[in-house]
């Protein structure tokens, strides 16, 4: 996934909406480049099981470096359908390549609660920009 054709929350995770055959929308979170490299040295990740339902805006694991924690909000609501558990023990895929590999939880999601929040390519670049100043 090239990060000019995601969605990304204010709090730095990224989205990737795609249809699934039935019809339903499933939506693929990760954190933003940006993120990673302002966290830089990752230590820990705790993501949340299958079956868990996320609330957007809401909390559904962490991530830990050597210089913080910091909590990974859903962007959507839902219910997790997959977990991408092996980045758990290779959380240097994060860092080379965080929009494909380095993928966290993927939702089905229910409802558009949070979808209207998310800024696309050139909307979040701006915010980083002033997050940075």
């Amino acid at each position: 996934m090239k990060p000019e054709n995601l969605l990304y929350a204010k709090t730095h995770e990224w989205v990737h909406i795609e249809t699934d055959a039935t019809g339903g929308r499933i939506a693929t979170v990760g954190l933003s480049e940006f993120a990673l490299q302002a966290l830089t040295d990752l230590v820990f990740i705790e993501l949340p099981g299958v079956g868990d339902g996320v609330e957007a805006g809401e909390t559904f694991g962490e991530i830990e470096s050597v210089k913080a924690v910091s909590a990974l909000y859903s962007p959507v609501t839902g219910e997790i359908v997959a977990v991408n558990d092996p980045v758990s023990d290779r959380l240097e895929t994060l860092g080379q390549d965080p929009y494909e590999e380095g993928w966290f939880i993927k939702i089905r999601i229910t409802g558009n609660k949070g979808l209207d929040q998310l800024l696309d390519f050139a909307a979040y670049q701006q915010f980083c920009e002033s997050e940075a100043h």
